[in-house]
């Protein structure tokens, strides 16, 4: 007999894919499976073949053949040149309306330029960001697909059933066109960077302002879980802190090395904003708190050299103190959500996307990385104003936010006294005060401008462009 028609396919069975392939299994779909290395095949069958359907292929050719028409094709291996060069070797099998998905971590203007290629030849290719990690992957992910409607309308309904439910309702929705599914995982990406950032600099703070163990702190983390904070990051703080090093017997955090690596989707995050001219400042102050921690060179020179006139970190309310921490770190973390969906809305109009940026906070509820309980009220702002300039102007969060203003301020200036480092911290404050100023000393830089490169300047009492010939009378004329 011959082997049922595939109704998906999954190419590239690492963790992420073979998980993405049991779960489409247990769902009651026929995957067919392939990977490069046949192993990995055998592996997957041998293991949780009893979990579902699979159809295994040696060879491309057969997997491509054991797939039903329109063929849907998820492909799962490293980005870059590993995913063209599946593309290229896939492209020749296909047949006109087939579905290409790149559910790996590609950047944005790959996907664009994929989508194009693959449109020329009538295909509908779909870059598709999937948070959660490997749990997700095989659970319940989120899911972000860009591509045309054509295809989400074949493809979304599938993964609209694999994806993460919060109260029934799938975290997946169709994004936007070419590369706006994967330009929205990286802003996803890029806020994870800053909230992990600002959750280490609260563990920072803590363990340095109370003297706190590591097994204190995974309690105050546990405790900030039951409220306004409660995340999948903060569950899983919790959970690090309080583990133990069995070879040591000392906290698990103490024995692991200062340097965080990173992927390259914070940087990713970090040079879009700038190309866009959006401040992203908590991100970016987080992706540089990384690089900084890998320096090691210069960390070395640093240590024991430079002074720091720091004072003694003295608290005198312990409870008052971690209040004023968890106050801060949220007012921190929405600052970093805001900026991100200020880059979103940026692109959007940018390239002609239409991203729903509501949609986008309610597929992050599930499955995802920073899943978190106040994900509902930024849908819910962006369901009352979908044009809303800024999400720290929402009626909800100016009164959340402004109520943790004066103890952000205390902890910022205490850690700055005490020479405790809060890039992440300290930044999202400078954007909050800068964003709401009446008035910024960019007035001195736009003159500065006009008086190095004739740059010119406008006035705040009158309309249209003008010059000051400053190294002649200093007569201002219209430009």
């Amino acid at each position: 007999m011959s082997a049922p028609a595939a109704q998906i396919g999954v190419t590239g069975l690492a963790v992420m894919g073979r998980n993405l392939a049991r779960n489409l299994a247990r769902h009651g779909y026929t995957v067919a499976v392939h990977n490069r290395s046949q192993a990995k095949t055998d592996s997957l069958i041998a293991d949780h073949g009893d979990e579902g359907t699979f159809v295994p292929s040696v060879t491309t050719e057969e997997f491509v053949a054991s797939l039903e028409r329109p063929r849907k094709v998820i492909i799962m291996v490293k980005a870059g040149g590993p995913t063209d060069a599946v593309i290229d070797e896939l492209v020749p099998l296909l047949d006109e309306g087939d579905i290409v998905i790149d559910a790996g971590n590609a950047h944005f203007p790959d996907t664009r330029r994929r989508e194009a290629a693959l449109r020329e030849k009538g295909l509908h290719f779909v870059g598709t960001g999937v948070s959660g990690g490997e749990e997700g992957a095989l659970n319940g992910p989120s899911i972000m697909p860009g591509g045309s409607r054509e295809s989400y309308a074949v493809l979304g309904p599938i993964l609209e059933d694999i994806s993460a439910k919060v109260d029934g309702t799938p975290c997946c929705t169709y994004v936007g066109p070419d590369g706006a599914g994967h330009f929205v995982k990286m802003v996803h990406n890029g806020i994870e960077y800053a909230d992990m950032q600002l959750i280490a600099e609260a563990y920072d703070l803590l363990k340095q302002g109370l003297g706190a163990s590591a097994a204190e702190i995974a309690d105050i983390f546990r405790t900030w879980n039951e409220g306004d904070l409660e995340s999948f990051l903060i569950e899983i703080t919790a959970e690090v802190l309080s583990q133990v090093d069995a070879e040591t017997g000392s906290a698990f955090v103490d024995v692991v090395l200062d340097q965080a690596e990173q992927k390259g989707t914070g940087r990713w995050t970090v040079q879009n904003g700038l190309d866009l001219g959006v401040p992203i400042t908590g991100i970016a102050e987080a992706t540089f708190a990384r690089a900084l921690s890998g320096s090691v060179p210069q960390r070395t020179a640093a240590r024991g050299t430079l002074p720091a006139h720091a004072g003694a970190f003295e608290v005198a309310d312990r409870d008052a103190f971690i209040e004023d921490v968890r106050l801060a770190l949220y007012a921190s973390k929405v600052v970093a959500y805001s900026q991100g969906f200020d880059q979103i809305a940026a692109a959007s109009a940018e390239n002609g996307w239409d991203i729903d940026r509501g949609a986008m906070a309610r597929i992050w509820r599930g499955g995802c990385i920073i899943r978190a309980r106040f994900l509902n009220r930024i849908t819910e702002a962006y369901e009352r104003d979908a044009d809303l300039p800024l999400l720290l102007a929402d009626e909800y969060f100016t009164g959340a936010v402004g109520n943790g203003v004066p103890a952000w301020r205390r902890v910022v200036a205490q850690a700055a006294l005490a020479g405790v480092p809060t890039p992440a911290f300290s930044s999202s404050l400078s954007y909050y005060d800068g964003v709401r100023a009446e008035r910024l000393p960019a007035a001195l830089i736009q003159a500065q401008r006009d008086f190095f490169g004739a740059h010119t300047y406008k006035r705040v009492d009158k309309d249209g462009t003008f010059h000051t010939e400053w190294s002649g009378d200093r007569a201002e004329h219209e430009a």
